[in-house]
């Protein structure tokens, strides 16, 4: 018999004013009706690099395998994670015409 992994709820925000200038990020981790809030802030950085900060410092915070539902308003990051990280990985982490990408 196998044991179910747990499901961890997070819910991430981030962003920075000018954009680039000082940013702030902020993940909330839920698991059976408790809550952990994990939060920074950066200098110079971008909305972009806010946003993947705080799904990134989130995911760090987990101790246990488990399953993850992320919830986000960020397209940047959603896309990144569900339609080009699988290119990236094909690809060696090069972009779509070979070159660098950013926020590696």
């Amino acid at each position: 018999m196998t044991k179910e992994l747990p499901c961890v709820e997070i819910y991430t925000d981030g962003g920075c004013v000018p954009n680039p200038g000082n940013g702030a990020w902020v993940a909330i981790l839920v698991y059976k009706g408790h809550e952990k809030i994990l939060m920074g802030t950066e200098t110079q950085t971008t909305n972009n690099r806010m946003e993947l900060k705080s799904a990134v410092e989130a995911l760090k915070a987990l101790k246990k395998p488990c399953y993850v539902k992320l919830y986000t308003d960020s397209e940047y990051l959603k896309r990144g994670m569900t339609e080009w990280l699988p290119n990236w990985l094909k690809k060696d982490w090069k972009g779509s015409k070979g070159g660098s990408i950013k926020n590696v």
